[in-house]
This record gives C-alpha cells, sequence and structure tokens, in this order.
C-alpha cells in the first residue's frame, strides 16, 4: 500500500472550500462575544449601570446559548448541518440589526434582546461548526482539525475588539464632578442627557455592518457543496441520539461540567479586562480597549501555536499543563492589583513593567491575567472534542448540551460582579478573579482524569 493511502487526511477530500466557508463562522461568531467585553465597559458609562447590572449582559450573552442548543441539535439531528447554519446566520443577522431600535430607545432590557437573538443565532452555528468539522476527516485528527478552525475564532475576536475600540469608545469619561458642573463646549453636546444619548448611538454602525456581513456569508454557505456526513437518514434501523445513552458516556458529562467552568473562566477574565486595567492603571478606556485587542491577538498566537503542539504532545495533557500555569498567572493578577495591595499591603502591585513601543507602565498583574488568555487558547476545542469523540449517533445532541454548558459563562460572570459589588472587594475586580481559579482546577481534573474515553465507544 502506498504512503498517501497510509497517510490519514486532515480534511475530507473535495472539501476543502466547504471547511473554508465554515471556519469562517469561527471567524464571525466571535464579534458578539468580544463585542459584549466592550459593551460592558460602554454601557457602564452610557447606560450608568452598576457592576452587577453589567453582569447581565454576559448573562444574556450565553442564555441565547443555554434556552436555544437543544432544539438547534435536534434541528441539525433531523435536517442536517447546512439548514441549521443557515437558520444561525438569520437570526445572528436579526440579533445584530436590533441594535439599531435598541439604541435608538435607550433601554437596557432592549439591548439584552438583541443580545440574546444574536446568541441563540450563534448557538446554531457553534453546534453545526463545531461537529461538522470534527467529523469532517479523520477521526485521529479530530482535535488539531477543531483546534486549526478555531484558531480563526480569535482572528475575529481581534477585529472585535479594535471595532470597539475605535469605533465605539469615545475616549470621553467626564469624571463625577465634571457632570456636576457640565460644560456644553467642553463636550460638544448641551446637557449630560445628550452625550448619553450620543454614547448609546455609538454601537449602530458597527452591528449594522455586522448584519450585512452575516447575509454575505449566509448566500456562500447556501451555495455551497456539503458532504454526506450532513445528511440526515431515513433507515428506520439508525440508532437515535438519546441523553439517557449519553450518560453512559463519562468523557461526555466530564466534558459538560469542564466546559462550563472553562467559559466562565474566559468570559469571567475578558468581560472584566478592560474594567481590571483601568482599576490598576492610569490607562483610558481607549487605551485599555488596545489591551483587549492585543488580548485577543496573543489569544489567537496561542491556538496556533497549540494546534502545531499537539502533534507532539496529546491535546488534553497539553490543556492540563496549561491550567496549571494559569491557576499561578491568575493568582499573580489578584495579588498584584491595587486591591490586595490595599487590603493586605502586599505589595505586588509595585511591580511594573513597560508597555512595549510606549512611555506607559502597568502593573505586573495586567500582563498576567493578559498572559492567561494564551494559556486557554485550546481549552474550548479540547473539551468539545474530547467530549463527543466515541458518541456515535449521539454527538448532535451531545454537542448541543455541551453548547449549552457556555452557560457557564453567564452563572460565573455575574457571580464575579456580584463579588466586586460586595462591600469586602468595594468595586474592585481582582478579588472576584477567585473564579477562574477554582474553574481552571475543575478542567485540570478533567485534562488529566475525567476525559479518558469510557463506555460503548463508536469507533
Amino acid at each position: 500500500m502506498s504512503e498517501t493511502k497510509n497517510k490519514s487526511n486532515l480534511i475530507t477530500p473535495g472539501y476543502t472550500l466547504t471547511f473554508v466557508l465554515v471556519t469562517l463562522l469561527f471567524f464571525l461568531w466571535a464579534f458578539p462575544n468580544t463585542l459584549n467585553d466592550v459593551l460592558i465597559t460602554q454601557f457602564k458609562k452610557s447606560l450608568q449601570l452598576s457592576l452587577s447590572q453589567t453582569g447581565l449582559l454576559p448573562v444574556a450573552l450565553k442564555c441565547g446559548y443555554f434556552v436555544t442548543s437543544i432544539p438547534a441539535g435536534l434541528f441539525m439531528q433531523r435536517k442536517g448541518y447546512k439548514f441549521g447554519l443557515l437558520i444561525g446566520l438569520a437570526l445572528f443577522a436579526c440579533g445584530f440589526f436590533l441594535f439599531i431600535p435598541a439604541s435608538l430607545s435607550q433601554q437596557f432590557w432592549f439591548f439584552l434582546l438583541a443580545i440574546f437573538i444574536t446568541t441563540s443565532g450563534a448557538a446554531f452555528l457553534e453546534i453545526g461548526a463545531n461537529s461538522f468539522v470534527v467529523g469532517l476527516g479523520d477521526k485521529s485528527s479530530a482535535e488539531r482539525r477543531l483546534n486549526l478552525a478555531q484558531s480563526f475564532n480569535p482572528i475575529g475576536g481581534i477585529a472585535a475588539a479594535a471595532a470597539g475600540t475605535f469605533f465605539i469608545f469615545s475616549g470621553n469619561e467626564p469624571s463625577k464632578d465634571q457632570i456636576a458642573n457640565w460644560d456644553p463646549s467642553l463636550w460638544g453636546v448641551d446637557t449630560y442627557k445628550d452625550f448619553l444619548r450620543e454614547e448609546n448611538m455609538r454601537v449602530i454602525p458597527t452591528y449594522i455592518t455586522l448584519g450585512i456581513l452575516v447575509i454575505i456569508v449566509g448566500l456562500l454557505i447556501w451555495r455551497a457543496k456539503f458532504p454526506a456526513l450532513d445528511a440526515p437518514k431515513n433507515s428506520e434501523k439508525e440508532e437515535k441520539g438519546s441523553f439517557k445513552a449519553l450518560l453512559q458516556f463519562p468523557q461526555w458529562w466530564g466534558g459538560v461540567i469542564s466546559q462550563f467552568f472553562y467559559l466562565g473562566a474566559q468570559l469571567g477574565t475578558w468581560s472584566y479586562l478592560i474594567l481590571y486595567i483601568q482599576q490598576n492603571s492610569l490607562l483610558a478606556e481607549k487605551q485599555a480597549g488596545i489591551f483587549l485587542t492585543v488580548n485577543m491577538a496573543i489569544f489567537m498566537v496561542g491556538r496556533f501555536f497549540s494546534t502545531w503542539l499537539m502533534k507532539y504532545i496529546k491535546p488534553v495533557k497539553l490543556m492540563g499543563t496549561y491550567c496549571l500555569i494559569n491557576i499561578c498567572l491568575v493568582a499573580v493578577s489578584i495579588l498584584g492589583s491595587s486591591w490586595a495591595n490595599a487590603k493586605f499591603g502586599i505589595g505586588l502591585s509595585d511591580c511594573i513593567l513597560p508597555v512595549p513601543f510606549t512611555d506607559l507602565q502597568v502593573p505586573v498583574g495586567i500582563y498576567a491575567l493578559i498572559m492567561s488568555t494564551f494559556f486557554m487558547s485550546l481549552m474550548y476545542p479540547t473539551n468539545f472534542a474530547s467530549g463527543i469523540k466515541g458518541l456515535g449517533p449521539h454527538a448532535k445532541l451531545g454537542a448541543s448540551i455541551l453548547v449549552m454548558s457556555l452557560i457557564g459563562g453567564a452563572v460565573l460572570s455575574f457571580l464575579m460582579g456580584r463579588i466586586a459589588d460586595t462591600e469586602w472587594a468595594g468595586e474592585a475586580i481582582a478579588p472576584a478573579m477567585i473564579i477562574p481559579i477554582i474553574s481552571y482546577c475543575v478542567i485540570c481534573w478533567y485534562a488529566f482524569s475525567g476525559s479518558k474515553p469510557r463506555g460503548p465507544i463508536y469507533e
């Protein structure tokens, strides 16, 4: 037998273009997720929200996934991946366009509704795209293939962070004294109420552009050729996926738990990154927003580097090692905060490092928190691929519930906001970072123990 025949295919021959189009979806759904990190800071100012109220933005973001995931999985189990992706893109576009009336109304609940509908569409996209990519090639290379596709997700995150920083953030941050003694010549509007209205309207151009882009991608997906693995089968003998059967696979329910905590760590870190930077440095919102953009670039580098490293190190072992590193990094971000210095007199916040290519200096805690993004980069796709490996006909339902576990991002991020709002924390984000540390401990367990395939494994 020739070497060519012995060599497994990373992507099923003849479907490279389809793989590219589906990979484009990984780029797209990064936008609402990353822009939410910008909206937390923007709406805290423009809608005058407390930290607990800003915690409702991640709740709306992940509730869309939670509510829609099982219906999306069942729909694709009957109709196939292609139709599911098209439904997801339609909901995606509707959610983006709803930001127009939400901005005009200046009602927080309207923004939450728009985010919920957007991520309901994202649930279809994530279940369909992740499962499709896992099946589009040799099973032995599933983790590598999914990490490759997921590597384009942070590219979308970089674009989203940059868009939010330069097009949504105005750079105008009036202090309490300036609000009390409002000077129209300084801010360009007559009243503070007019200022808040203008700040809310700044989201419209970005979201209109995204809605149009989603429609274009939907047309391309509609015209694309999808392989036979997408086609729903009508055989009466075909085994259907069931929740009861899924419980026989410990690597699956362990993956659900691990994914719940991973999204809590990821969303909690990113949602409050800008606020953490502002609380622990003299940087303004636009400068802090640039750090968010760099954060997403580091995430992208981590994805590509980890995909290469997986050729030599087993993915789950690499994930466990990364978790141990992140536990240390997030601990440094807590101990290196102004809050820890004021509360315990640790002094680590006095350890400052220069910002490359600038005259700025920031505490080491900011660098530690951003570097944790590099090591979280492989966790989502590795959790996902490990969780659905060997599920056979139960894969789509299993994938649906894995995506539902993204509700962990909502629950744990909201909990972080509540911790920050306590009298003990004094509105400081640093003590709330204990939640990501706990999360990495759970993921570490899954990596080294819970991810081992057991049960009636399908080859």
